[in-house]
């Protein structure tokens, strides 16, 4: 049964989808890839996946998750594959054989110039151009620069198959997924954008994720608009961000506490500031500025400004560091420091893009001993130079400083009262000292009172 075929009526279409009769590859079983491909199979009962890693496919077709920090995944995983709608497979030309909806979901980076890198995202859609056939509908979910559906997915399918235009589909239906709650948010968080480069292709998508989501389904004019929904959001977020990271920077001359500031402010409804911090990671929000400003010759001044700052937020929170050394009268070179916190969000164990990476080099570079305190991670191979420590064993090992990156929830009960004298840098504004022994200094609040800072 073939989705993207206006002859057939919806309602047949709808009972085909629901009942496995229409066969889905999802391209890509990641930990954005493999939620989305477990709820496909959880709804359409028919789901090939497909992975280069053999070592994801072995395990997923053992009824099992690779993935551990999702809610619910590892038993939709064992459920859907137990009753044979979910199989993986590495063998990409088979599963676009089969397949009648073509769903990618591979990762977009970018280069060392900061262009945005769709090699990944090409090199699956000529793997589905080997099998595909008239009537078939390939949905793209991963974030990619506007105009990729239009330019280069339909033209490549075109080119490589012996399709004519018109005869399959193509639509962007952008993920929004944050890890840690992939499942919920699939399943209907937020309204799911659809945007096609036909009115079939909008409408055949809509179709599928009008049976997938609890949510609203919104269709917008084309595929580029979609993939720049997508877009906007992440700068939005990482323009406010630079914002407000900005205006913590006032603190010391200005004597207020900028998080006060910000709280009343939002009490507006016209205002909506984030939180400032010790920098901005993830798979996302650093990188889609430059699917704008790399990829296009329109100039994006504020854009990359707003990266500029977020990126100088490592150093900008080793500098205070540095200032309560000093004002302790202590050596950068003679200092034990322990670095809480190294993945780039709290409880998710992902380290792309982290602060805690330039904090921890820079650290290590001007001779300081540092330690590597994260709840989430097994392996900290990457941080070079810093030791790995449990939170238990950081009472052991009498640190002169502390700097708080990553808020996970174990770092809340850290018994502050049990250290000597420390100089602490709260980059997430998570600690609450029940003890006035201590010079601490949070992002967007400045000194406490114990410190002599001016």
């Amino acid at each position: 049964m073939k989705l993207y075929d206006p002859r057939s009526a919806e309602e047949t279409k709808r009972t085909a989808l629901l009942r496995g009769e229409v066969p889905i590859a999802v391209y890509g079983l990641g930990k954005m890839g493999l939620p989305l491909a477990a709820v496909y199979a959880d709804v359409t009962r028919n789901v090939r996946g497909v992975d280069v890693d053999a070592e994801i496919v072995e395990t997923i077709n053992g009824g099992r998750s690779p993935f551990d920090h999702e809610p619910g995944l590892g038993e939709l995983v064992a459920e859907t594959v137990a009753d044979g709608a979910l199989r993986a497979t590495t063998d990409s030309e088979s599963a676009a054989r089969e397949a009648a909806v073509h769903v990618i979901i591979v990762p977009t980076l970018v280069t060392e110039d900061s262009e945005p890198d769709l090699s990944t995202v090409r090199a699956v859609v000529s793997d589905i151009a080997t099998g595909i056939d008239a009537g078939d509908l390939v949905v793209v979910e991963s974030t990619v620069p506007p105009r990729t559906c239009s330019d280069v997915v339909a033209p490549l399918i075109r080119e490589e198959s012996d399709l004519d235009e018109g005869d399959f589909g193509v639509a962007f239906c952008p993920e929004r997924t944050k890890s840690g709650r992939a499942l919920e948010d699939i399943r209907g968080s937020y309204p799911k954008v659809v945007g096609g480069i036909n009115a079939e292709s909008t409408n055949a998508a809509a179709a599928i994720y009008e049976e997938l989501t609890d949510n609203e389904v919104v269709t917008v004019s084309d595929a580029t608009t979609a993939e720049a929904v997508k877009l906007f959001e992440g700068v939005y977020r990482d323009v406010n961000i630079a914002l407000v990271n900005e205006l913590a920077r006032f603190v010391d001359e200005t004597g207020i506490d900028v998080l006060e500031a910000i709280d009343v402010a939002n009490d507006t409804p016209y205002v909506n500031l984030h939180d400032p911090g010790a920098g901005v990671g993830g798979h996302c929000i650093p990188y889609y500025p430059y699917f704008l400003i790399e990829h296009f010759e329109t100039l994006g001044p504020l854009m990359r400004t707003a990266r500029e700052v977020n990126d100088s937020m490592p150093s900008f929170t080793v500098d205070k560091l540095l200032e309560g050394l000093n004002a302790a009268d202590l050596r950068i070179g003679d200092a034990t420091i322990a670095v809480l916190g190294v993945t780039y969000y709290p409880g998710i164990p992902e380290t792309r893009h982290t602060p805690a990476k330039p904090i921890v080099e820079r650290l290590v570079g001007q001779g300081a001993d540092v330690y590597a305190v994260d709840p989430v991670m097994e392996d900290l191979s990457e941080f070079e130079g810093a030791i790995p420590l449990t939170v238990e064993e950081l009472y052991d090992i009498d640190p002169d400083a502390v700097v708080l990156v990553t808020a996970h929830e174990p770092f809340q009960e850290i018994a502050w009262d049990e250290f000597d004298d420390l100089v602490i840098i709260d980059g997430r504004d998570a600690i609450d000292l029940d003890t006035d022994r201590h010079s601490l200094y949070t992002i967007g609040s400045g000194w406490n009172q114990n410190a002599t800072q001016s």
